[in-house]
């Protein structure tokens, strides 16, 4: 064995040690070992650094500015709420939000699918007092099987879609040439969740629930504008009753007050809610389209102000100019820039509306104020302190058609197949913020850089892999051992599954960036097709279900959810042998293993 395959492969050992020990984060991993390996003289930089270019980074790059589009205008926000449904039943909502989710991960990646679909799922559990663990795992599960349906459904589909291209040796992979294997497994995946998993999913509270009664409840008014689609709702069907974390105190109606109110009572248009809740659910209310602060008559919410504009909460000091006054009557907007939305007072329930409450040190406000609050006013003397609220920012709902349509654009583009998969998403990206519907500071937050440059670096050492001659020594004994099995069938089900270990224990990038040119040399030594082998990676890279280290969606679950480590195991390895088993037998049907001519 050649000193660089001995001395690749010992730092491949050292890196997988690392990120199952968790001992550094998978970017570091890959960027010491790829380091290693140019230092050494394995590779040149050039080498090292040829990720950089590829396609699939590229693409990936695009597609988070592209979910951040659709997130900002609260494209999903609707159709997600409507598909979970008003009722109580677990099942039910499991169907409606596991088809839903991966329907849209099938054309969005599903980190950010995730990212945006959490809040709803954890906000519906919270308002009917289900289990939070019930449904986070599926849906964690859902955008993985919908991410195999089609090529942009998941980073590890563009990676791998980008070392195929630039190896030269095959056609690119299309927009649903995935979706032979992707969508039965997707089906099956969902049907074994509606009706074994779900029994095998723990029933634990969430995190945040088990400490919510701590926080801080504000008192705060709502107006509900001419096109907001509570109008003509009742209380109950709105999901506004007796909420965790929400009440609803009395709905003023052009000076009528209602109190207390009923779960039959009509919303119409220009009332005024008045609630007591905690910070993340006026969050979510302000997400509502058409539902705006009542604030005073006098300061500007129109979309184009507020889209400016951030929650803070800022606790007033013995210095404040406006204490002893009433919040209408302090001048508080010209002072400060800055409006009260709502009050919270040493943990009391404050009975008076907004505008009459008298301002008093210790009070806690929160603010609707321009982007630059905290920082101009964290050190004044009027506030003890100043903070930002996290993820705060207005919905922009009158562009969310224009996402939607952009969207469709870049499904189009794919389809058409006339341009390449980066440049499509790169145009999709552009007219996300060309239209507004993202703006610049938030795309540029929006693109995962952790990720990126696991791609980069994980292509790099798989650089290496093939320059040192360890991918020759590697495909030779997969051949040997499946060969003995099975023949080329046995070789591709060891290539299938040692790649799905490699995802379980590391991340999916990893394990399809250093499995590949594995792969393309043992189908070279078999003298077959390296298409089923490709196919194979790219469905076994993807469906991590086991574990929650192997795929970003699952980490993210794993907190909110309450999970502990054999909750993964439990439901998820008879889903990767679920899975396993639909592509195996599908794979070398649609993507024959035919000898190649000599």
């Amino acid at each position: 064995m050649p000193w660089e395959a001995i001395l690749t492969l010992a730092v491949l050992l050292l890196m997988l040690v690392a990120l199952v020990k968790s001992w550094l984060p998978p970017d570091a991993a890959f960027t010491g070992g790829l380091v290693t390996v140019v230092a050494a003289g394995v590779i040149s930089p050039e080498q090292a650094f040829h990720g950089l270019s590829n396609h699939g980074l590229v693409t990936v790059g695009a597609m988070f500015v592209v979910a951040a589009g659709l997130r900002e205008t609260g494209a999903l926000h609707v159709l997600v709420s409507r598909l979970l449904g008003v009722g109580t039943d677990i099942r039910a909502a499991l169907g409606r939000m596991m088809v839903s989710s991966a329907g849209v991960s099938a054309f969005l990646n599903n980190t950010p699918i995730v990212a945006m679909l959490m809040p709803e799922v954890l906000s519906w559990c919270r308002k009917r007092q289900i289990p939070a663990s019930k449904l986070l795992i599926p849906l964690s599960y859902a955008t993985i099987l919908g991410g195999m349906c089609t090529l942009i459904g998941t980073s590890t589909n563009l990676v791998i879609d980008g070392m195929v291209r630039d190896t030269g040796q095959l056609e690119p992979l299309t927009l649903f040439e995935l979706s032979w294997v992707g969508v039965p497994a997707a089906i099956a995946g969902v049907v074994f969740m509606l009706t074994i998993g779900v029994r095998l999913l723990p029933e634990r509270r969430e995190l945040l629930d088990q400490f919510g009664a701590a926080q801080r409840e504000y008192i705060v008014e709502m107006l509900i504008e001419p096109n907001c689609p509570l109008i003509g709702k009742s209380v109950q069907d709105a999901g506004l009753r007796h909420l965790p974390g929400l009440f609803l105190i009395e709905i003023d109606r052009k000076g009528d007050v209602i109190t207390p109110v009923a779960p039959s009572d009509k919303l119409q248009e220009g009332d005024r809610l008045v609630f007591t809740g905690l910070v993340s659910t006026i969050v979510d209310l302000q997400r509502i389209p058409g539902l705006v602060p009542g604030v005073e008559s006098h300061y500007d919410v129109s979309a184009e102000s507020r889209d400016s504009r951030r929650l803070c909460e800022a606790v007033v000091s013995t210095s404040f100019p406006e204490l002893g006054r009433t919040v209408r009557h302090s001048n508080f907007r010209t002072r400060y820039d800055a409006v009260v939305v709502a009050v919270h007072r040493h943990g009391e329930r404050i009975e008076e509306k907004i505008g009459d409450v008298i301002l008093h040190p210790g009070d806690t406000l929160l603010l609707q104020a321009g982007r630059h609050f905290e920082r101009t006013f964290r050190g004044s003397s009027d506030f003890y302190l100043v903070s930002e609220v996290r993820d705060s920012g207005l919905v922009r709902h009158e562009r969310a058609w224009v996402a939607i349509g952009i969207l469709l654009i870049l499904i189009g583009l794919l389809a058409w197949n006339t341009l390449s998969t980066a440049v499509s998403a790169l145009i999709a990206a552009a007219l996300m913020v060309i239209f507004r519907c993202v703006s610049v500071g938030v795309a540029r937050r929006a693109v995962d850089w952790q990720v990126l440059v696991v791609i980069a670096t994980a292509l790099g050492f798989g650089e290496a892999i093939r320059e040192s001659g360890l991918d020759a020594l590697l495909a030779g004994n997969i051949e040997r051992i499946g060969g003995s099995v099975g023949g080329p069938i046995g070789v591709l089900i060891g290539i299938y599954l040692l790649t799905n270990i490699l995802t379980e224990l590391i991340s999916h990038i990893g394990a399809a960036a250093l499995m590949f040119p594995i792969a393309m040399v043992t189908a070279q030594e078999l003298g077959v097709s390296a298409e089923p082998f490709v196919i194979a990676i790219a469905i076994a890279a993807s469906a991590s279900f086991a574990t929650p280290i192997g795929y970003q969606t699952n980490l993210m679950v794993y907190g909110p959810g309450g999970y502990r480590f054999p909750d993964f195991l439990k439901v998820g390895i008879p889903m990767n042998l679920l899975v396993m088993i639909v592509a195996m037998l599908i794979i070398p049907w649609v993507w024959p293993l035919t000898k190649l001519a000599l």
